[in-house]
């Protein structure tokens, strides 16, 4: 419906929904007023929620809205449709993922029997003469067939548009069974994009709990069972750096002490450079300790004897992989909180103002450079409970 269709704010990390709606209002009234242009609010920045569905907002499409301007207002802008620039659609919402299941065959017809078996819409069909809607199996799924050429398959295509309630890897396992149902086997699968890290986590666990395995095991261990679980490296690499969105907005020029080789951190610890000092190593030190701790929890999980207490191992090793990675968190957190202090100590002192700022910079500094081995601590003492 515009030259700039659709445009959603999405939360990542460390902001809220209520956060994104804001900051969505704030953009449609700048882009009304400043452009002009018709702007419409949508999803969870939409109080009326009559108009809104996306698909409620873009009926008649851009041909249509000359006339149905008139009467469907937008929420900021001239209510007048621009014939150059069309109508845009702002607003916040979840992570809507993409994702393609792969079939072992080339009849679309039935892979859009499979489709209409899951997706929320379902399909009509009739009883004693009349049309009604039978829904399917999924809740906030979008899901069609279609053949693709390029890999002579058939696919099911599928929008998950909120992975709280129906995550990647439900909707994996639903296709499976519909499919299985039909004399139809899933060969694998494929992300269109991106996904969040939390998504292919809570798959990597969701299929170890199938096998009564312990989820206590490392983040890339989880990625590796998730793609390996779902078939996602069927047609093409999964590389994580390239599909998690977490991974993608890391900084690649940033260099992170607990990336480094072993042999790396020790001669980093032993040059001249005042960083990592005592902090990161204590921090290290008890990352290491944890992990033994985890490892006995794992072992112990898969013991010979112990299968029926597989989920209370389990839950010993996740707890000790959490403490592990905050730990190591801790590493760099300390180096930086140092580094802090060092840039504090070296800004000007010549004027009373600067005086004040560097003063206020030291103190906000060393209250860091205290936190952050306490938190250092805490960490290592409640990681031993029931020690």
């Amino acid at each position: 419906m515009g030259a700039t269709d659709v445009c959603p704010l999405i939360p990542v990390a460390n902001i809220t929904m209520g956060e994104t709606v804001e900051w969505a209002q704030r953009l449609a009234e700048r882009v009304g007023r400043e452009l002009p242009l018709p702007v419409y609010l949508y999803e969870e920045a939409q109080a009326d929620k009559s108009r809104s569905n996306l698909s409620v907002i873009r009926a008649g499409e851009y041909e249509g809205f000359f006339k149905k301007i008139a009467e469907f207002k937008p929420d900021f802008g001239p209510a007048v449709f621009d014939g150059k620039r069309g109508a845009t659609v702002i607003g916040a919402r979840d992570f809507l993922v993409a994702y393609n299941v792969n079939l072992n065959t080339t009849s679309v017809r039935r892979a859009n029997a499979i489709a209409f078996d899951v997706r929320e819409a379902g399909r009509n069909v009739e009883e004693n003469g009349v049309k009604v809607n039978k829904p399917g199996s999924l809740k906030n799924v979008k899901a069609i067939g279609w053949f693709i050429e390029e890999y002579g398959i058939a696919q099911i295509s599928i929008n998950l548009t909120n992975i709280n309630i129906t995550p990647v890897h439900i909707a994996f396992d639903e296709v499976c069974k519909k499919a299985d149902a039909r004399g139809i086997r899933v060969t694998g699968s494929e992300l269109v994009g991106l996904i969040p890290l939390k998504a292919m986590l809570d798959a990597g666990k969701y299929f170890l709990k199938k096998q009564k395995r312990s989820v206590g095991v490392s983040e890339k261990e989880l990625i590796r069972i998730a793609v390996i679980s779902m078939g996602l490296d069927e047609l093409a690499p999964f590389k994580p750096d390239e599909k998690i969105i977490e991974y993608m907005l890391q900084d690649k020029n940033d260099r992170r002490l607990v990336s480094m080789p072993l042999s790396d951190f020790a001669d980093e610890t032993a040059s001249e450079s005042p960083a990592p000092g005592g902090g990161s190593i204590a921090a290290y030190v008890g990352s290491l300790g944890v992990s033994l701790a985890t490892m006995v929890a794992n072992l112990s999980s898969h013991k010979k004897g112990w299968y029926d207490r597989w989920e209370e191992f389990s839950n010993w090793a996740e707890k000790g992989q959490q403490f592990k990675d905050e730990l190591l968190r801790q590493v760099d957190a300390d180096t930086k909180a140092f580094n802090g202090i060092m840039h504090a100590m070296s800004l000007p002192k010549g004027t009373d103002e600067e005086k004040a700022a560097r003063k206020q910079a030291m103190n906000e500094a060393t209250r860091l450079a205290i936190e952050v081995p306490l938190q250092v601590m805490k960490l290592s003492y409640d990681s031993m409970e029931g020690v």
